[in-house]
């Protein structure tokens, strides 16, 4: 068997979420390979709305483990609080979720460097959620880190020990007093009860359990948090996120060879939107973007910030599906766009007096990037009781028809409203 494999296209919050619930029972495990609790997906079905930070999408389906891998950063904090939220509805999470030793864990004093960083910067301040991402992936590479399993062996002294480099490096930045609030005193006390709590749970060599699925013919889906356009390496560099968002993080943060790898779903929007500072060639800074926010209801589900708004940027998404090898594609939100009489799709960029439409210039952050655009009639009609592809409107199926044409990967759902079942099977 091999491990399939869903991934954002954009710069987030495409929909991978509600994804990946609708096609857990076609799985066996439901693995997340990079991130933190930085990123957020939304589920929606049975008239209540969801939102998982760190656990897996497949949590509420039975006879499914879910998986955080060793690529995942942890604030046992943040974990300790959604597992409680979802036993609180009922969901068995200590039957249904694994946690890999190599996982690395995000400490009070994390998010107090990431705070400061970002003011340090000023108006050039990257956007951070300032969940203590950054830093913590920061100490995995400088050989630093804490790991879960170093929970079973000798923890303390370790945090201790990373304790003292996290204040010499706020004193460096004149921010102290960030480490000697009230505040910081009582994270601390709460990060070892979530520590003391999460050893309720079971630890493992994930590496080794999915591999050992794989032989065992068992399904696995690995599920990406945010979107390609973040990753740290092949993203809007420095408007990134700390992980690698693309394929790669599958192989890293799971630990499974590229031979492993099955199909690869390429998630995208109808339109596009981001949230945080980076450049957005196809934004809509206007009373239409403020429209498609509204409709859209586009506002992060960790932070609860506005995204940003605009229309589909066709060089972009094909660049992320080559980046990713990305085989089928899904379109969400398509149900937004029946608000529009016209709707615009980026076919291209001018930039420097040259067309791009097949690649993407090294900074888009460059203020003489500007996008060529194909305008196409909008349907005007509500497409969120449709069930079956032959009832959308015409003018929705010639939106897709070009998408398809000039991307050449088959699309094969489409969603068309929030909930579970508002997905058309193409």
């Amino acid at each position: 068997m091999k491990v399939d494999v869903l991934l954002g296209l954009q710069w987030g919050d495409e929909g991978k979420g509600k994804l990946v619930d609708f096609i857990t029972p076609n799985y066996d495990i439901i693995a997340r390979f990079q991130g933190g609790a930085n990123a957020g997906h939304t589920l929606i079905f049975d008239g209540k709305k969801h939102v998982l930070h760190l656990i897996p999408s497949g949590i509420f389906r039975d006879n499914c483990i879910n998986i955080i891998g060793s690529g995942v950063v942890i604030d046992p904090i943040a974990l300790v609080e959604e597992i409680k939220t979802l036993q609180g509805i009922g969901v068995n999470v200590s039957s249904k979720l694994k946690i890999s030793k190599r996982a690395h864990l995000i400490l009070p004093t994390h998010r107090l460097l990431d705070k400061a960083s970002e003011l340090a910067k000023g108006d050039k301040k990257i956007g951070s959620t300032l969940k203590g991402i950054g830093p913590t992936y920061m100490d995995k590479t400088g050989r630093n880190g804490l790991r879960v399993g170093d929970i079973e062996n000798g923890l303390r002294h370790k945090y201790e020990t990373l304790l003292i480099k996290h204040k010499q490096i706020l004193d460096s930045n004149r921010a102290s007093d960030l480490y000697q609030s009230d505040e910081f005193i009582e994270d601390q006390l709460k990060w070892f009860e979530s520590i003391t709590y999460l050893k309720g749970f079971e630890f493992i060599d994930s590496e080794y359990l999915i591999n050992k699925a794989l032989k065992e013919r068992k399904t696995v889906l690995a599920e990406g948090a945010q979107g390609s356009l973040l990753d740290v390496d092949y993203g809007t560099y420095p408007f990134v996120t700390s992980s690698n968002t693309t394929i790669s993080g599958v192989i890293s943060g799971l630990g499974v060879s590229p031979h492993s790898i099955g199909s690869v779903t390429g998630i995208f929007k109808a339109y596009t939107t981001r949230v945080g500072s980076g450049p957005f060639p196809t934004e809509l800074d206007n009373e239409i973007g403020e429209k498609m926010r509204q409709i859209g209801s586009e506002f992060g589900a960790t932070t609860g910030r506005s995204r940003r708004c605009g229309w589909l940027d066709l060089p972009a998404l094909k660049y992320s599906c080559m980046i990713n090898g990305v085989t089928e594609l899904n379109i969400m939100k398509l149900d937004v766009l029946s608000h529009f009489e016209t709707i615009k799709v980026c076919v291209g960029y001018n930039y420097k007096g040259e067309v791009y439409k097949e690649t993407i210039p090294f900074d888009l952050s460059d203020n003489e990037i500007e996008p060529i655009y194909k305008e196409l009639k909008g349907w005007g009609v509500d497409i969120t009781e449709c069930k079956t592809y032959e009832d959308l409107p015409q003018e929705a199926k010639d939106y897709i028809s070009f998408i398809l044409t000039e991307v050449n990967i088959p699309i094969t759902r489409i969603s068309v409203g929030p909930d579970r079942i508002q997905t058309i099977m193409k």
